[in-house]
């Protein structure tokens, strides 16, 4: 029984083991046979997705060549309008192999301007030479009213103000009415004035034959001692004559005018009309202010140097002005310890006033032949240098390297340029920014 179920169980066994074997072969050939078709089907599909078939790649090689794009030969980018590199040089003039430059490129070192480039900038030149040049003194100085151009304007007997002719700050010409004034003493000296003079005449008209010599002779006195006391209490010749000519009692009241002595202007006017004036008491003072004076304090191992008419320059603001020495004091200030230099210096323009602080440049010691140039005319080179600017041709202007030596005020004593060169005194600034403007490109890297 046992041996039954054994064989049948072993039947089976074999039955399944068969089927199973022929299932597998089956399916390993079925694959194969997929795989093959799956891969025509991709490919096919790949075609027509890309569009890589005869007839389209075709299409993309004649609309390759008609945009001028060969395929390996690079040259079809002339028909791009690329033509111009291969002639060696492009639209903006470059040359052929170089790099990237002009031939010609605008000058860097030198400026050409017009007449009217000139007039406009202000330019202005001037001509080089050897000069006596000395050492200097820098001292801080103050603006004064010069002393030799000035006048106070005083009464000599006491008066009081009836009336004002002139305010401060005023011009007034020489001989011009500054103020009336009216005085009791003036009246009593007119008075005797006028007897005096009528006693006078008549003497004279009588003459020395009819006369006594005495009585001639006092008369003659008397007149003269009239007219100058009326003289002293302050009126002038052509007021007295206007006095006797008239011949009146009431002409002599005692009112006479202050006349200004100089040219000048009114400085100072310390009063008020109606006020009663001692004598002595300042009224006007009166100045001319085209000439005035520069009060430099130096020690006395400075003042050594200093001569009389030695040069000068003071600096106001970013202003300077040219002046000479004109008186320097021989004993110290006590406070200080300091002497005072008086340096005068024209005014035509009324660019200094009277209490303004300065800056003085004073020429001392010996002097050596130097040459010395505006310091206005030398400005810094690109390279750091100091430069002028030689006019080389007319409107035509060159940076020339030169060597500053020393500054003395406003000037500079340089070398490095021949006697007799023409350099921009004024403006030099605007030639650099030419030259500047002109040597700037686009391509200049």
């Amino acid at each position: 029984m046992n041996n039954l179920k054994i064989w049948i169980f072993i039947a089976a066994f074999s039955v399944t083991v068969s089927s199973y074997a022929n299932e597998g072969h089956d399916h390993e050939n079925e694959p194969a046979t997929m795989s093959k078709d799956m891969g025509e089907k991709h490919e096919k599909d790949e075609k027509d997705e890309h569009g890589h078939d005869d007839d389209n790649d075709k299409h993309e090689e004649k609309n390759h060549e008609e945009d001028g794009h060969d395929d390996h030969d690079g040259k079809g980018h002339k028909e791009e309008g690329h033509d111009d590199h291969d002639e060696g040089s492009d639209e903006h003039g470059h040359d052929e192999g170089g790099d990237g430059h002009g031939q010609e490129e605008a000058s860097s070192s030198d400026a050409e301007l017009s007449d009217e480039q000139r007039r406009m900038a202000g330019i202005e030149t001037m001509i080089v030479g050897i000069a006596p040049v000395g050492e200097v003194i820098t001292a801080p100085g103050e603006v004064m009213l010069n002393a030799y151009r000035t006048s106070n304007v005083t009464p000599r007997v006491a008066a009081q103000v009836t009336r004002r002719h002139v305010r401060l700050g005023d011009h007034v010409k020489k001989g011009q009415a500054l103020v009336t004034l009216s005085s009791v003493e003036m009246a009593e000296a007119q008075g005797e004035l006028m007897g005096a003079d009528i006693e006078w005449r008549r003497v004279k008209k009588l003459g020395r034959k009819v006369v006594s010599e005495k009585r001639f002779v006092s008369a003659q006195i008397a007149q003269r001692q009239a007219i100058a006391r009326v003289r002293a209490f302050g009126m002038t010749a052509r007021q007295i004559d206007s006095l006797l000519t008239s011949g009146k009692a009431s002409s002599a009241i005692g009112e006479f005018k202050l006349l200004a002595v100089q040219d000048g202007t009114v400085i100072s006017d310390d009063f008020v009309v109606g006020e009663l004036i001692e004598p002595g008491h300042l009224l006007f003072q009166i100045s001319d202010e085209s000439l005035l004076w520069v009060e430099a304090r130096l020690t006395p191992r400075e003042s050594s140097g200093i001569t009389l008419g030695a040069s000068a320059r003071i600096k106001v603001g970013d202003a300077w002005l040219t002046g000479k020495v004109a008186q320097a004091r021989h004993t110290l200030d006590e406070a200080t310890r300091t002497l005072a230099v008086h340096i005068e210096v024209s005014n035509p323009d009324d660019q200094i006033h009277p209490g303004q602080f300065v800056t003085a440049v004073i020429e001392a010691g010996e002097k050596q032949a130097g040459m010395l140039v505006p310091l206005a005319a030398v400005m810094r080179s690109p390279d750091g240098d100091w430069q002028v600017f030689v006019e080389v041709a007319a409107g035509r202007f060159e940076g020339k390297e030169i060597e500053v030596l020393r500054t003395i005020g406003d000037r500079m004593v340089i070398e490095g340029l021949d006697e007799g060169v023409s350099i921009v005194s004024k403006g030099a600034f605007f030639i650099q920014s030419e030259i500047a403007k002109s040597g700037f490109s686009v391509h200049n890297h």
